[in-house]
């Protein structure tokens, strides 16, 4: 059972990653994600600062011109991916499998969210502190993020029923 998850998930790990590498899903998916990333971000932050501005996939503040641009690695995408391997490949219902998606998908990009926002200040304030939270905290953050997502859907959701699963019969004797 934890060979085939495993095996499974590997195995979607590698079919997305290559999927996402191809020019349609970068033009079609992944590009359009990341301006979305930095629109949603950008109007959360002009709801308290409104000299920020985002054109495309690059956030700037109109007052000290400090601007970040979201990049391949930093815009959720690859965290989805796993999250959505690991989703896919673990034995569930359907229906539960759908809505671990959607409220992984979610809870994914609104911590991602938080990190582009949080980074955007913390540049500006000290670009050591900026370059290590994007670095190492962050990542790794993100990552955890998707593993405590994917733990707590793994607890809720019942597994599919097999019969390789079932303990032997007992004699009662």
């Amino acid at each position: 059972m934890m060979v085939r998850f495993f095996v499974l998930f590997l195995a979607l790990l590698a079919a997305l990653f290559a999927l996402e590498l191809t020019p349609w899903a970068q033009q079609w998916l992944v590009i359009p994600w990341t301006n979305t990333l930095a629109a949603i971000s950008t109007s959360i932050v002009t709801l308290f600062d409104a000299n920020v501005i985002a054109s495309g996939k690059v956030i700037r503040s109109t007052t000290n011109g400090f601007a970040v641009s979201i990049e391949a690695g930093c815009n959720g995408v690859e965290a989805t991916i796993v999250l959505v391997a690991a989703i896919l490949a673990y034995p569930a219902p359907w229906r539960h499998r759908f809505a671990g998606l959607a409220i992984g998908i979610v809870a994914v990009q609104a911590l991602n969210v938080v990190r582009v926002i949080s980074l955007f200040y913390i540049g500006q304030w000290d670009y050591a502190v900026f370059e290590w939270a994007h670095l190492y905290a962050w990542q790794a953050l993100i990552m955890l993020d998707v593993l405590v997502v994917w733990l707590i859907w793994v607890r809720r959701v019942p597994r599919e029923a097999q019969p390789q699963d079932a303990p032997p019969a007992l004699a009662a004797g």
